[in-house]
């Protein structure tokens, strides 16, 4: 080939001109059709109830095995039936379509072959006779079993049982005009505790009261063999109760003083919104280190998941404190009243989040707030943890691209997949930063007002409407800013621009400010923190050297990188996160060891020597820090109004009639 160049050229040139010739008259690739879309939901009652038979007594498998007996509209040639995909409080499409098998479909008892939408996976077509009268329908739910598949559900002595799991629904219907008869079959010997109301029970299986589609997949189901119920009823009117299911029986009792503060949680509540929206409401509390931790909300119920020892190691658990009065707030903010956009006539029409700093950050801020009201914080513990969480933001450069709207978005870009550069993407700080422009709205309002009146008076407003309706109330931006000008009056719409719509406003301290305080660091931990921290094998250095290292609950931090501040100290030396540290100036790593390190170099000026596992490798890294640990909390400005500390203490309100 080398020798004849020209011959080569002019054999490829022919070879070429044939290609061309060829292709000429070839015509351009074009998208083949879609197939119909899948009907839109009408609001018209659908032709009869769903039978609808759960089998969870597997829990060994942890199989859950599912009939429905669904009645055809008749005429119907086809019918298509939806597994739930958009689940509320998710907010994403996070139907776990990939835990169902041996998905069988008879019509009058003849089986016939569904087929899946070919665009649609959540959808299933289901061929019909001329004369069908009833669906059969059999599948399993294959709960996880191992945590790379999924949360943990159910264990040897609980379930947590979410019916958006075990149940599919025609397609054309608003899920309100769905009526649902539902079985559940318990393992031998279980309790069970949800919002559903029973009609019978036959040793094992329970029968409930017949309800709307929407209703049963916001009516969650706890069971298991260890169970405790407490009555937290803040008046005959108002029936709360607090269903304990853990993973031994020791994990149930519960002091008079955690009583008396979980009674307090319900009956702050009360005088905060002034209303209520349940015929009874039901916490359901698991307390297990076997199966997953949850918060997801529920308007007459909440799922929470805490670890086992929640009551047994009371002292020790002030982080985890506000789970189940975030979770109740969400009864008023999120069920009761909902961004309007986040409302949807059934489960598979995609919901709109733009409104989750409403929607979870308010929630948020009266989380922590009802918690230090009812005593189960200190007003000391509340401030430290928002100290924390404005000192975060200090030190997040995610504000420098991403305004906090955007963050919204971020269950359906990721659906919460964790994201290995957290201050930088910064994945779902509605929540928190959330939490701080509330606390900004509050301190804002007693300002304008002279302490007259307070965010409490728009919650009355805002949430506290239709007294006793279950119906969820729909609201947009306009009706906040509304509200609040009706409470005080004041540009809240440029505030809310500034700072949710805005790129990069100030971090949101205003609210400290306000309320008599301002953000400080020290070199002196906060001991509270240090012994949780601790306890749940995490070390925080976020502030200083900006990384933070994780293990298991119970043992000591490792030197793992679970998370780099992107900027930081350490991430402009070329740390990166799962980079192990091995030795801190030649002394083998300890979270103790590292911190008398960086103390020191505030003194001496030497640049920490550490040393790291990078996968197979090892590399020493010199940082030059010299700042100390900068250990963030409030401190109290003398001569400004204490409003933070009124906002945090017990309500004066009596108890409302209603």
């Amino acid at each position: 080939m080398m020798r004849f160049p020209s011959l080569v050229l002019l054999a490829s040139g022919f070879f070429a001109s044939c290609a061309l010739a060829q292709t000429a008259h070839q015509p351009q690739p074009e998208p083949v059709p879609m197939p119909p879309p899948i009907v839109a939901p009408i609001d018209k009652p659908y032709i009869g109830p769903i039978r609808l038979t759960v089998d969870l007594s597997n829990n060994v498998d942890r199989v859950e095995k599912v009939h429905e007996e669904i009645p055809v509209v008749p005429g119907a040639k086809q019918m298509v039936l939806l597994y739930p995909e958009w689940i509320p409080g998710d907010h994403e499409p996070a139907g776990p379509i990939e835990s169902l098998a041996g998905i069988v479909t008879t019509v009058d008892g003849k089986r016939v072959q569904w087929v899946r939408d070919r665009v649609n996976i959540y959808a299933f077509h289901v061929p019909l006779g001329e004369s069908a009268k009833t669906i059969g329908l059999d599948f399993d739910y294959l709960s996880p079993i191992k945590p790379s598949a999924g949360r943990i559900e159910i264990s040897n002595a609980i379930a947590d049982l979410e019916w958006n799991e075990v149940v599919m629904y025609p397609a054309g219907y608003f899920s309100r005009d769905i009526p649902v008869d539902t079985a559940l079959k318990l393992p031998s010997g279980w309790k069970y505790a949800t919002a559903l109301e029973t009609t019978s029970t036959q040793g094992d299986t329970i029968q409930f009261e017949r309800t709307p589609l929407n209703t049963l997949l916001d009516s969650p189901l706890y069971a298991g063999l260890y169970y405790s119920r407490v009555d937290l009823s803040p008046t005959s009117t108002d029936i709360v109760h607090l269903n304990i299911f853990a993973d031994a029986p020791e994990d149930l009792k519960m002091t008079p003083e955690e009583l008396a503060e979980h009674k307090n949680l319900v009956m702050e509540a009360d005088k905060l919104y002034g209303s209520h929206h349940y015929k009874h409401y039901d916490f359901l509390l698991l307390l297990s280190d076997k199966v997953g931790g949850v918060g997801l909300e529920h308007h007459q119920s909440s799922e929470d998941g805490l670890h086992a020892n929640y009551l047994s190691d009371w002292p020790h658990g002030i982080t985890d404190r506000d789970l189940l009065a975030h979770e109740y707030t969400h009864s008023w903010n999120g069920k009761f009243r909902r961004p309007a956009d986040l409302w949807t006539p059934n489960f598979n029409v995609p919901m709109r989040d733009d409104l989750l700093w409403v929607y979870e950050g308010m929630t948020q801020y009266w989380g922590n707030v009802l918690t230090a009201r009812a005593g189960m914080r200190t007003p000391e513990h509340t401030r430290d943890l928002f100290a924390r969480v404005a000192a975060n933001f200090a030190v997040n450069p995610g504000r420098d691209w991403r305004p906090l709207v955007d963050t919204t978005n971020q269950p359906i870009i990721s659906e919460r997949r964790p994201v290995s550069w957290v201050s930088y993407q910064r994945p779902e700080d509605y929540y928190t930063e959330g939490e701080l422009i509330w606390l900004d709205a509050d301190t804002k309002i007693r300002e304008l007002t002279g302490g007259k009146k307070s965010l409490d008076d728009f919650c009355k407003k805002f949430l506290g409407v239709y007294n006793g309706s279950m119906i969820t109330d729909q609201y947009t931006l306009a009706d906040v800013v509304n509200d609040l000008n009706d409470v005080a009056p004041y540009d809240w719409k440029s505030f809310f621009q500034k700072r949710v719509y805005d790129l990069h406003p100030p971090v949101p301290m205003n609210g400290f400010t306000q309320g008599g305080y301002k953000l400080v660091y020290t070199d002196q931990p906060i001991e509270w923190i240090e012994k949780e921290q601790a306890m749940r094998g995490y070390a925080d250095f976020s502030t200083s050297l900006g990384i933070s290292m994780g293990s298991r609950r119970g043992h000591a931090p490792s030197g793992i990188i679970s998370n780099v501040w992107w900027g930081s100290p350490a991430f402009k030396a070329g740390v990166t996160p799962n980079m192990e540290i091995i030795s801190v100036n030649g002394t083998a790593f300890t979270a103790k060891v590292l911190k008398d390190a960086i103390l020191a170099a505030e003194t001496d000026k030497k640049p920490l020597q550490l040393q790291f596992r990078d996968g197979k490798q090892f590399k020493t890294i010199a940082i030059p820090y010299y700042d100390g640990m900068r250990y963030p909390s409030l401190q109290r400005v003398d001569g400004n109004p204490d409003r933070l500390d009124d906002i945090l203490a017990p309500s004066k309100s009596p108890l409302p009639a209603m």
